[in-house]
């Protein structure tokens, strides 16, 4: 632990202190009180520090009800839970991303009671004043309210766990909220947001589902097989579909003016990438987020990528992503078995390598794909028509990533500890010819 942790982890174990002093004050007044278990608490899980907070909760279940002190505390945390899950909205936050960094750091009954509050808490906006996105996320949480209409969702959790069980949590989920960081803001807050005034009444959709689920299917056919030449034929097959699809709306929405086609300019989408090799998986989706004309940045503090491009080219990069994590893992299970040298292959450095190496060569086999269906769209189309639209595409997305993140920084490399995972996570992703959708069945 480094000086300036170990500081803030006195500082949680002296608000601690007072609280816990504090608490066997009865003549303490409720507001005084309250308002030290919260800064405690803050404290607390800034730092991690679950002990202290356990000292904190057991404390606060048992103090003896004198004065209305528990519906009191409950009532306050009822009006300061939504002001929290506000609080964070303004800070750059998105449903999807608190309930998941929650969920990460509290766990996950944590996460379902955030997952509750943000929902009921967009219940009090008109639909038209929050992005579809932010319905889109909540609906996600397949949240099924349960209390009664009309009643707040803390007060019925009081009611039916009762005081000991609930009140620390919310306690402890009210604190985490109020302490998060700001974040970059990639969309207006619920309340804000307005359709463009040039949006027509149904615009054409920026992603065509039937090429979508096309694309699916194909990955899905390569996460299931076992011969790493089909994985990579269907992977291959999949990013073509991707490519050409990516060009096919470029096209159209260039033919219908970015000022009257809605996503006629850069959107963003956080991707969350989940422990362990955090650093080799933010690789691969870079790798993969340029192959398909994005830029991606990663947030290693919070765990997540800000990727940043155009709606069908967003889809893409999550999909084939996504698929690619689950056929690195499997390649790199089975090169772990096959190349067993005393321990190394199953090692935390042979590991990372494989990773490292896997993502750089991915990334390289799909920009190769991309550039030969761009090839073939030019052929078709003709450079004076294709290159000014996707030039002026590539511009738009620079200028987004510049406006989100003027002072961003290169990361240090990926430091390869391991010639043999790294040569085994290269031979993985160059094991077939990757090649052409003729090999993959329509």
């Amino acid at each position: 632990m480094g000086s300036r942790d170990r500081r803030r982890d006195d500082s949680a174990e002296r608000a601690v202190f007072r609280a816990l002093a504090g608490m066997r004050d009865a003549d303490l007044p409720h507001e005084q009180m309250l308002e030290i278990l919260l800064q405690a608490a803050m404290s607390t899980v800034g730092v991690g520090n679950r002990g202290a907070f356990e000292a904190l909760s057991t404390a606060l279940a048992e103090r003896p009800d004198l004065g209305g002190w528990r519906a009191f505390v409950a009532r306050d945390l009822m009006i300061r839970l939504p002001f929290a899950i506000g609080q964070t909205w303004s800070r750059g936050w998105e449903p999807a991303d608190v309930v998941r960094y929650v969920g990460r750091r509290l766990g996950p009954g944590r996460a379902a009671l955030a997952a509750e509050a943000v929902s009921e808490q967009l219940t009090g906006y008109a639909r038209v004043t929050v992005d579809p996105r932010w319905h889109e996320q909540v609906a996600e949480f397949e949240v099924a309210p349960w209390w009664p209409t009309g009643s707040a969702a803390a007060q019925a959790h009081l009611e039916r766990d009762g005081w000991v069980a609930f009140a620390p949590e919310l306690l402890e989920l009210v604190g985490f909220l109020l302490m998060l960081p700001g974040l970059e803001r990639v969309g207006p807050p619920p309340g804000d947001y307005r359709p463009l005034a040039g949006d027509r009444p149904t615009p054409p959709k920026q992603v065509d589902e039937r090429v979508l689920s096309r694309i699916r299917a194909l990955l899905a056919k390569a996460e299931a097989t076992t011969s790493e030449a089909e994985a990579e034929a269907f992977t291959a097959g999949a990013q073509e579909r991707m490519a050409r699809h990516s060009i096919d709306m470029a096209m159209v929405q260039a033919g219908g003016g970015n000022d009257q086609v809605r996503g006629g300019r850069p959107a963003t989408r956080r991707i969350w990438i989940d422990p362990p090799y955090e650093q080799s998986k933010t690789v691969l989706l870079n790798s993969v987020a340029q192959a398909n004309r994005c830029r991606s940045v990663w947030t290693k503090n919070i765990g997540f990528c800000t990727v940043i491009g155009f709606d069908a080219d967003l889809e893409a990069v999550e999909a084939l992503f996504t698929s690619l994590l689950v056929q690195a893992t499997m390649a790199m299970t089975r090169a772990g078995r096959i190349e067993e040298a005393g321990g190394r292959a199953r090692s935390k450095t042979f590991r990372q390598s494989f990773l490292a190496a896997y993502a750089f060569r991915i990334g390289e086999r799909l920009t190769e794909i991309t550039q030969e269906q761009t090839e073939a769209a030019r052929a078709e189309l003709g450079d004076d028509r294709l290159l000014p639209v996707l030039a002026s595409r590539q511009q738009d997305v620079e200028d987004r990533f510049e406006e989100l993140f003027p002072s961003v920084t290169r990361g240090r490399s990926i430091r390869v500890g391991d010639r043999m995972g790294w040569a085994s996570g290269r031979g993985a992703a160059d094991q077939a010819t990757f090649g052409t959708s003729s090999a993959v069945t329509q």
